[in-house]
């Protein structure tokens, strides 16, 4: 499977690689973000919200698992920092709620077996004082599409694994 390397220097940049990211998102479609704290994930998912045009900040929620976001698509944003037990993802009806919009997922790490199979996954990392790498790593012949025309207009270096 391939995988592609993105960089950013700053929030500011991990925003525009989001708003890059919404103008090919579609219904259905899955985008997880794996990060440690600090390393730009809800920065990613708020330049996702900025591109499909939502009308308020994304922003993520300490006591809101699922925020929903109404744009060109609508767009549910979990966050699955706080939860304890895998199984707690099922009762959020995920992909039911991603049917019409878009969804993603901060913190898939919590509940990997609850996540679609049709996704694809960015795993942020700080690789300096100011820069981080986002892996996109797709799953599916869609979200394979979508890593490869974020790539194609972003700057990335394809790496098989």
């Amino acid at each position: 499977m391939a995988s592609f390397v993105l960089r950013s220097d700053s929030p500011a940049a991990t925003r525009g690689i989001g708003r890059r990211l919404a103008r090919y998102l579609q219904p259905g479609d899955v985008i997880l973000l794996q990060g440690e704290l600090g390393a730009g994930k809800t920065c990613l998912a708020q330049g996702i919200g900025e591109g499909l045009g939502a009308g308020q900040r994304v922003k993520s929620s300490a006591f809101v698992l699922v925020n929903e976001y109404e744009g060109r698509l609508k767009m549910n944003l979990a966050d699955l920092y706080r939860l304890s037990e895998p199984s707690e993802v099922s009762d959020l009806a995920l992909e039911e709620n991603a049917a019409g919009g878009a969804l993603v997922v901060e913190w898939p790490d919590r509940a990997w077996e609850e996540m679609p199979r049709e996704r694809l996954l960015i795993r942020l990392k700080w690789v300096g004082e100011r820069s981080r790498e986002l892996r996109l790593e797709p799953e599916g012949a869609r979200a394979r599409e979508l890593a490869e025309k974020l790539a194609s207009g972003v700057g990335s270096q394809r790496r098989r694994r």
